[in-house]
């Protein structure tokens, strides 16, 4: 049984930093994929970054250049820096995993992790 488990988020002012953790656990392989989504009240979640396990990184847009994804690959667990925070990134934020394994992928998700930015 994969789980994940989230940890880190808060509340926070605007500008402040958060670094979200995500551990893994039940898989004996490394994960293809690893990544970060969020989900704003009202609203469809929505992907904020990823990484392979090549370490390609992928993020959303309106979070470039300030927030960074990294991955213990050894651990399978994934971090979020997430910097210069602005109000819209408050949301639920849910780890996600991909594994690929004999043909077949499966999809992981964490519980997920309030972040709340307010002054």
């Amino acid at each position: 049984q994969v789980t994940l488990q989230e940890s880190g988020g808060g509340l926070e002012q605007p500008g402040g930093s958060l670094r979200l953790s995500c551990v893994s656990s039940g898989s004996r392989h490394r994960f293809n994929a690893m990544g970060w989504y969020r989900q704003a009240p009202g609203k469809e979640r929505e992907l904020v970054a990823d990484i392979s396990d090549g370490g390609r990184t992928n993020y959303k847009d309106s979070v470039k250049g300030r927030f960074t994804i990294s991955k213990d690959y050894l651990k399978n667990t994934v971090y979020l820096q997430m910097n210069s925070l602005e109000p819209e990134d408050t949301a639920v934020y849910y780890c996600n995993a991909v594994l690929r394994l004999g043909g077949r992928e499966g999809t992981y998700w964490g519980q997920g992790t309030q972040v709340t930015v307010s002054s």
